[in-house]
This record gives structure tokens, sequence and C-alpha cells, in this order.
């Protein structure tokens, strides 16, 4: 009677793991990407204020524009765009605020932006500004008003 090596069976389950691991991996990271990330176009509208435009094509989220009236920029670059793909570490400056929490594990992801006073942030349910809901829609137009201060108080 002829003794099995051992060698061969832990060579023959590494591969076999090593092939598992990486057919999920190519899974996960499909599923990971493939809806592709947020597009935030920051530029400013027909009155000369900074406004957003989104783009989500994968959830038909196309032309999304929110303007910030009663704004005005510092300086006048022209539109930049940003894909919203690689995470970083929070928060970190955009053009026109912050972006104070992103997650992109599974894109579109999260985003959350804070802008002249506004809390703006990008769910793929829906838009949030200043904590309500909006539902997505094509083409929508939001003008923000300037926000107000509002102080805390001590107790």
């Amino acid at each position: 009677m002829k003794a099995d090596n051992p060698a061969k069976h832990f060579v023959f389950a590494f591969v076999l793991a090593l092939i598992i691991y990486a057919v999920f991996y190519r899974g996960i990271e499909y599923r990971r990407v493939r809806k592709g990330p947020w597009r935030v176009t920051f530029t400013s509208n027909s009155s000369g204020e900074p406004a957003l435009i989104i783009h989500q094509p994968w959830l038909a989220i196309t032309n999304v524009e929110i303007g910030f009236a009663g704004q005005t920029l510092a300086s006048t670059n022209p539109s930049d765009t940003f894909a919203f793909r690689n995470p970083r570490p929070v928060p970190f400056d955009v053009p026109f605020g912050k972006c104070i929490f992103m997650d992109s594990t599974f894109l579109p992801g999260t985003l959350t932006f804070s802008m002249f006073g506004h809390e703006i942030e990008l769910l793929p349910r829906v838009l949030m500004i200043d904590h309500e809901e909006y539902p997505w829609r094509a083409g929508a137009t939001f003008n923000l008003r300037p926000a107000r201060e509002e102080r805390a108080q001590p107790r």
C-alpha cells in the first residue's frame, strides 16, 4: 500500500482556494463598480450664481441642478466635473465647500456636501437637501436661498 504525500493535498487545496478567490473577487468587484460613480459638475448658472449639476446615468439621473441664490464665486473658473469613484479621507475640499461624507463601497454610493450653509446628500434613492427628501427627477432644478445663521445658545 502506498502512502499519500500530504504536500500534494496542501498544494491542491491552495490552488483550489486561489481559483475560488479570484473568481469571487472579480464578481464582487464587478458588482461594486457596475453602476458607476456620481458625476458632479461645479459651475455657475445663467445668473452667475454657483450651481451643481448632478449626473448618474445608471439611475437615469441627468441634469439635476442645484443653484445657490444670492451667492457669488471668488473666482470665475470654468466648470469642474468630478467623478466620485475612489474613496478619500473626509472632509475634503470641493469647489464650493466641502465633501463631509463619502461612501463609495458600492457605486454610486453616498455623498454629503456642505456648501454655503446647506447640507446636500446624494443617495441612490433620493436627493436630500437640508435633511428634506426630494425624489430624483431628470432635469429638476433646485434654487437654494442663503442659509440662516443659527447660533447655538448656551444653556
